[in-house]
């Protein structure tokens, strides 16, 4: 599934060909993704100009001069190609602009979402509504861990994973930032020490933004939108790594947590 770095890979891709250009054809070619397409769709996007591209959690925001805002999620396998030499059957949403360009919503499994909602609104959009604050802004601290983690007995890998207290973060790269802050996946949340969470606060930062700057990692279908390939893969440290020998020389472990794979070192995570 696309994660957090993926989806801000996406979003800086789009807005390289839609910031500021007008919407000449907008066309869907299928009923529905995990849910409809909005029936006003078609007829709100149609015309607009974009005014702004962002990502909340892993969501795609385009913003429109209109008053409204395209949502979309990329599911499991959802990915937008720019500029393709011919439409797939799995195209599922069209876009055109005034300067010429295409862009294609494909997704071959249909896991994802397009939702219309009023740019004022967006805070108050259900699936936002609880979101904790931006794993690369501001809001998360040191602090806010230290509260969202106090007396709780879920392991903290559980509790990074849980979008009410950090949004967008993804098994992944929870998986690589515990392992960089030295921080064993099973331990509860109650008992990780401020150290501990003092570390683990730019190692998050830290982990995004090296693979943002990579394209993200490639997993199955995921693509950039230009259709190269994310290639942050090679850098993990522990993430599908079972087997495996980490920097330190033990090996790589993998445990079931909340229906997931975690992969961490008994040796580095304590």
């Amino acid at each position: 599934m696309p994660e957090l770095p993926e989806v801000e890979t996406t979003v800086r891709g789009l807005a390289t060909v839609l910031d500021g250009d007008r919407l000449v054809r907008v066309a869907v070619n299928r009923p529905d993704l995990r849910r409809p397409f909005p029936v006003d769709l078609v007829q709100a996007m149609t015309g607009a100009r974009v005014v702004g591209l962002a990502r909340r959690a892993k969501y795609g925001l385009i913003h429109t001069d209109r008053g409204q805002t395209m949502v979309f999620h990329l599911g499991m396998s959802g990915r937008w190609r720019i500029d393709p030499a011919q439409i797939d059957r799995h195209d599922h949403l069209e876009i055109e602009t005034a300067r010429g360009h295409m862009l294609v919503l494909n997704d071959a499994r249909r896991f994802g979402s397009v939702d219309l909602v009023d740019t004022g609104a967006l805070d108050t959009f259900a699936p936002f509504a609880a979101l904790g604050p931006e794993p690369l802004g501001p809001g998360l601290t040191v602090a806010h861990l230290a509260h969202a983690f106090a007396g709780r007995f879920a392991a903290v890998k559980l509790l990074l994973l849980d979008q009410r207290i950090v949004a967008g973060l993804g098994n992944i790269y929870v998986c690589e930032a515990l392992h960089r802050a030295r921080i064993h996946p099973a331990r509860e949340g109650g008992k990780v020490s401020r150290a501990a969470l003092t570390r683990l606060v730019p190692e998050i930062r830290a982990v995004l933004d090296e693979a943002i700057a990579a394209g993200g990692s490639t997993l199955r279908d995921y693509a950039r939108p230009d259709g190269e390939l994310g290639y942050f893969a090679k850098d993990w440290r522990v993430y599908g790594r079972e087997g495996d020998a980490c920097a330190c020389g033990q090996v790589v472990q993998r445990i079931p947590q909340g229906g997931r794979s975690t992969f961490f070192c008994a040796r580095c995570q304590t």
